[in-house]
């Protein structure tokens, strides 16, 4: 889980030496004014029932290039404190209100926290962030209270659950990454995309974070972790004839620095996803579908990500004002503990605890969440049937005690949850071959030409700005919850050919739909990316990023409905693009 005040960047790092906790200058800062805080006492004043102090603490530098010329490079030094008060007490508090998160004011602006180690300026720094927060949840509570004189809730929940004091204290280390090395090697790697005209933009960003996370609340947990990730985007955008634009990203990540994919690796990525490009600018556009749909490997790892592991979030709707409705969309899976969501030999845990898989290094290692609760691995999907949900403190209908999935800053006052390993076992398998002939088997039952083979999903989503603008748009209108565009899609005809297509998205694709899966091969993938809070985890956005990965086989839908994407057309350039030769 990593502050994000560095993540719209792309890389290179230097940070501080390891210390142990009685050297910690900032850690001590923070133990002795959050002693000092709960010990005050408040005349005619509600006094504070927890309190905690979390702070994302780091340096990055990012580079960027297109076309093998650099675009920028940015070197960043942040400091990120996250202070929350809470008055009442577990059963009823300031949280879990509409306005739970709005700073009210009456109090002294606490500016920026120092990045220099100053015990005294950290304190002070805490101390007036502290008052600041206790004001605002006196505001809250009462307007919480008027509120709910008005208002009625669904469930009477405890606003908060208690949880066991843990003390996790890592040590972290000084380390580096040398800045003119990786801007040669984004413009050498930038540089791959001169050689096809149909792409009309292109970047190569890197970014590499080294920074430690601190956390100490009034319950006595304690918690010290470093935060090291780097991080390799390729991203391309192409433009068909007919003017469709098609896009695409390839990320390469890795939490140990001298273990990044090497200069090969990375062009090779580079090319593989230009060739894609190209095959798509020229391919037809796909006609409305109904019927048998096999997503390999890669893309299942992306719709097991986005349509089952999100939906295991379980989120609680807050108290909101009279006469103002919030717009709240609940997961697909509330209040379906013990039902089917899978078929029956299926079965999904997350595990946080696992390093690796098979050899390779998975992203979503972590020892503890957000609010300091250790991770733990969690049985959610057994035999097709769903046993649990990932849980915050925040109390829930599917439970109300943690199980270490605190992985994202939400809103209302609480943590969002979110998986860190999430493994899809199927204990029911065949070979890829055979895959592709129950596909064909499935099309000739149902009269259809051909079936559809999706290797590569929009998920996180590489869309610009202006692009998640009107899907966004579209998506307010339609409710619900859209997924993402399928942007690698074929025809398998039953007679073997393959034929590409573009321009195709889901219609009616659920987390109920996970139920119609018919088949699921011996292979697996390891899919990582990085997780937000935004819809799709659309690349850059959001202000924090939870590490994740998924390890799932290829799957085989009976039927799914595929049908063609209400994209807006633009017009290509009238003026063709500059010789390849001329890109220096």
């Amino acid at each position: 889980m990593i502050g994000r005040l560095w993540l719209c960047l792309p890389v290179a790092v230097v940070f501080a030496q390891a210390q142990e906790p009685e050297g910690d200058v900032v850690l001590r800062a923070m133990r002795d004014e959050l002693k000092r805080s709960v010990s005050l006492t408040l005349a005619n004043l509600e006094r504070p029932y927890f309190i905690e102090y979390a702070l994302h603490d780091g340096e990055s530098l990012s580079i960027s290039a297109t076309l093998g010329a650099l675009v920028s490079s940015y070197r960043s030094r942040f400091r990120a404190p996250r202070i929350q008060v809470r008055v009442g007490d577990y059963k009823f508090d300031n949280t879990n209100y509409v306005l739970s998160d709005f700073s009210f004011g009456g109090g002294v602006e606490a500016g920026q926290m120092p990045v220099e180690d100053s015990y005294d300026g950290l304190r002070h720094h805490f101390w007036l962030a502290t008052d600041r927060a206790y004001k605002s949840a006196l505001q809250s509570i009462a307007r919480k209270r008027a509120a709910l004189q008005n208002v009625s809730v669904r469930e009477d929940l405890p606003d908060f659950a208690r949880a066991e004091a843990a003390r996790s204290l890592l040590e972290f280390r000084k380390e580096s990454v040398d800045e003119e090395e990786w801007k040669q090697r984004m413009r050498t790697l930038s540089a791959v995309f001169a050689g096809y005209p149909e792409i009309v933009n292109s970047s190569a960003d890197m970014e590499a974070v080294l920074g430690v996370f601190r956390y100490v609340n009034s319950e006595g947990s304690e918690a010290r972790t470093p935060e090291k990730l780097i991080y390799v985007r390729v991203k391309a955008t192409a433009i068909a004839p007919d003017g469709m634009s098609l896009r695409l990203a390839e990320v390469f990540h890795s939490r140990v620095l001298d273990r990044m994919s090497s200069d090969v690796e990375l062009k090779k990525g580079a090319l593989d996803l230009a060739e894609t490009l190209r095959l798509l600018a020229r391919a037809p556009i796909g006609e409305a579908y109904t019927g048998p749909v096999l997503f390999e490997s890669r893309a299942a790892a992306q719709l097991f990500a986005e349509v089952l592991g999100r939906n295991l979030a379980a989120r609680r709707r807050p108290v909101s004002e009279p006469g103002r409705p919030l717009p709240f969309v609940d997961s697909e899976f509330e209040g379906r503990i013990g039902s089917r969501i899978l078929p029956e030999w299926i079965d999904v845990v997350d595990d946080p605890t696992q390093t690796e898989w098979r050899g390779r290094a998975l992203l979503g290692h972590y020892q503890v969440d957000l609010e300091g609760v250790p991770a733990r691995p969690v049985n959610l999907v057994e035999k097709g049937m769903l046993k649990n949900m990932l849980r915050t403190r925040q109390p829930v209908r599917a439970g109300e005690g943690s199980n270490g999935r605190a992985r994202l800053p939400g809103g209302f006052g609480a943590k969002a949850p979110g998986f860190g390993n999430l493994f899809v076992h199927a204990r029911q398998t065949v070979s890829m071959e055979e895959m592709r002939k129950k596909l064909v088997n499935l099309c000739r039952l149902s009269g259809k030409p051909y079936g559809i083979i999706i290797r590569r999903m929009d998920f996180p989503s590489s869309a610009s700005m202006e692009e998640f603008r009107r899907i966004a748009s579209r998506m307010s209108q339609a409710g619900g919850h859209p997924v993402s565009l399928p942007v690698v899609v074929s025809l398998l005809h039953t007679d073997g050919r393959e034929e590409p297509v573009r321009g195709l998205s889901f219609r009616g694709l659920s987390g109920r739909s996970l139920r119609d899966i018919v088949a699921a091969s011996e292979d697996t993938t390891v899919f990582d990316y990085l997780d937000n809070s935004a819809p799709f985890a659309l690349m850059g956005a959001g202000s924090f990023v939870a590490e994740s990965s998924v390890i799932a086989p290829s799957v085989l839908f009976e039927e799914l409905q595929l049908e063609r994407a209400e994209e807006e057309i633009r017009k290509p350039p009238i003026v063709p693009p500059p010789s390849v030769a001329a890109v220096k």
